[in-house]
């Protein structure tokens, strides 16, 4: 199924993971959607472009399933976006290049909830460490094999 649009959930997403994406979309010539509820500043393409949705709760993820297309490619470190367009028939990746799939996401999921469970009851269990280049590394080289992969269907 080819890659119609990049979407990115962007309040979360980080600068640099940005960057790398304004390339691909730019170099591919694919339309890239970064979606928040603050102004953004995105380079000047022909290819990119930024919605600003209002403030509120998992608003900028609602408008993103609604308007994700089979096929598409989201890019969000929230793991119950990654659930609802992958129902939809997309492919989710996260800014550390991890693939959320069909196979994988309800354990991810399960272990989201799960230290919820344990920050709500009071433990302290810190956030992910900072992105580091490994991180980036593996977002690119993901990102590439599915573009790659796209550009051949």
């Amino acid at each position: 199924m080819p890659i119609h649009t990049l979407w990115v959930d962007a309040d979360a997403c980080p600068v640099v993971i940005k960057e790398i994406l304004y390339r691909a979309a730019n170099r591919l010539k694919l339309p890239l959607v970064l979606v928040a509820n603050q102004p953004l500043q995105t380079p000047p393409s022909h290819y990119i472009r930024s919605v600003q949705v209002s403030q509120g709760f998992d608003v900028a993820d609602n408008y993103i399933v609604q308007q994700v297309q089979t096929g598409d490619l989201v890019i969000t470190a929230d793991i119950p976006l990654a659930d609802e367009v992958i129902s939809k028939g997309c492919t989710a990746l996260s800014p550390r290049g991890d693939l959320y799939t069909k196979e994988n996401i309800r354990q991810r999921l399960n272990m989201r909830d799960f230290m919820d469970t344990l920050r709500s009851s009071g433990v302290n269990t810190g956030g992910p460490p900072p992105l580091d280049q490994g991180d980036r590394q593996a977002f690119a080289n993901q990102l590439d094999r599915l573009l790659q992969k796209n550009q051949k269907e």
